[in-house]
């Protein structure tokens, strides 16, 4: 089969698929052939995949959800939480099915085209890009703020960002997602165990480490009573903290059975959903509205370094992966149609290489620009992360399954898809509006300095 036929993408009928079910469409409509070319991408085992779907995810997640826990108390932002993480998993599903069940999608953007033609996959791909790379950016601040903790602030913050790109970029120039999939399990565990430090702490502290001298209240609600923008925002984080599920697609591509997407998907869920809402509760518990952003710096000043050290493997790779999943959108796209996809050609590492160069120097940008963790995570929430994880798997599974309304539970998982196409528009305008307000407070107020600022961003000096 020629490269021309495999880019095609054609309707297939998939009514027939429900949760948790993955239909064979063949291995002829697969992306990337096993046996086709130099390079063989299917050699991805689907413990690897949960694995490299779990670190997309966590590190960025457990980082971000205790600070804004504040804002909801502890019972609703429970169930805030739990209640985006089920939806994310779902979502996930519903985009890894419809893969599945429509030959030649192997991205987002494909799925998009499918729905609205060439300019919905053009939006869809601009947004799954820009969602990956500010992604990035605030793993390359995760990154500048350890270097900070760990060096007391020894150089600009601009330097140290810069330093963690250079690093980004080298990880995220390894081709193939199976031989980054042992970093996976390093740059997890690293996590894993500086949130475990931190965690175990916090409760050996007799205060938060970020309270005042003399008294303090702890602000440690069982209800909170959010205003609308910090509420949106805070529910933003909590979203994001799981949303980004398309970078989950590229992978399938590389699965050497994709049909194994689900088991994958369960696993990772599963597990991030009971791992943020145990580490949420503790740190929030103990530390009230005293929790640093990131996370890590919350039991004070000698744990925030053995966190930081022990972590910093963790955040690098984060960075990498969010680099490596949208440099490979783009590769695929550029590529896609030539013999070079599978070939060890000029050509074919120039495109790689230029890719994850330029996509490394822009989430260096970002990084600078607006260099505050949970801020920038809030703004891909909204901009990026609400129309690609909410919006459109709703469109998705109204494609397949949308014209099955007879009955009370036809009707009802119709109006509830209907209702994810309107929840992610609205998260998307209100989730925007929020952010901005509060960056530009932020600003106004001296929280954030200046773009490119050398302060330091760890909350060490």
């Amino acid at each position: 089969m020629s490269l021309n036929e495999k880019d095609s993408i054609t309707p297939a009928d998939s009514s027939d698929v429900e949760l948790g079910q993955s239909k064979d469409v063949g291995e002829e409509f697969e992306i990337f052939g096993q046996g086709d070319g130099d390079v063989n991408f299917r050699t991805v085992e689907w413990v690897h995949a949960s694995m490299i779907f779990l670190k997309i995810i966590f590190a960025t997640g457990v980082l971000s959800i205790p600070s804004v826990m504040y804002d909801y108390g502890a019972v609703p932002g429970s169930i805030l939480l739990v209640s985006w993480t089920g939806l994310n998993g779902y979502t996930a599903i519903i985009q890894g099915n419809f893969r599945n069940q429509h030959p030649g999608c192997h991205s987002i953007g494909d799925m998009a085209q499918i729905l609205g033609g060439v300019p919905l996959r053009e939006l869809a791909g601009l947004l799954f890009v820009a969602s990956n790379v500010v992604c990035a950016a605030s793993g390359i601040i995760g990154i500048s703020a350890a270097l900070n903790a760990l060096s007391v602030h020894a150089a600009c913050t601009v330097w140290w960002s810069l330093i963690a790109t250079v690093a980004v970029f080298f990880l995220a120039s390894v081709r193939k997602f199976s031989h980054i999939s042992w970093l996976t399990w390093v740059g997890f565990l690293t996590i894993f165990v500086a949130v475990l430090i931190v965690v175990i702490g916090v409760t050996l502290n007799d205060r938060p480490a970020a309270a005042p001298a003399g008294p303090y209240e702890l602000g440690f609600r069982i209800v909170g009573n959010p205003a609308f923008i910090p509420g949106i925002s805070a529910s933003l984080n909590m979203f994001v903290s799981s949303a980004a599920t398309s970078a989950f697609l590229p992978v399938i591509s590389e699965m050497k059975k994709p049909k194994d997407y689900n088991k994958a998907v369960f696993l990772c869920m599963g597990f991030v959903t009971a791992a943020y809402l145990a580490f949420t509760m503790v740190l929030y518990y103990w530390c009230g509205q005293w929790i640093a952003s990131p996370s890590l710096g919350s039991a004070g000043p000698t744990v925030k370094k053995i966190a930081y050290g022990v972590g910093l493997p963790g955040l690098l790779i984060s960075g990498c992966l969010y680099v490596h999943v949208a440099s490979k959108y783009l590769f695929v796209r550029i590529l896609r149609n030539s013999v070079h996809l599978q070939r060890n050609s000029f050509v074919h590492w120039g495109t790689w290489l230029s890719c994850t160069a330029s996509l490394s120097i822009v989430a260096f940008i970002l990084a600078s620009a607006i260099p505050i963790f949970n801020y920038i995570l809030a703004l891909v929430g909204s901009l990026c992360f609400a129309p690609l994880a909410i919006s459109l798997p709703g469109l998705l599974w109204l494609y397949d399954h949308g014209h099955k309304r007879r009955g009370i539970y036809n009707i009802t998982m119709y109006g509830i898809h209907v209702f994810m196409v309107v929840l992610g528009l609205f998260m998307t305008v209100s989730g925007t509006y929020s952010v901005i307000s509060q960056i530009q407070e932020a600003y106004a107020g001296g929280q954030i300095d200046s773009a490119f600022s050398c302060a330091d961003n760890s909350g060490t000096v």
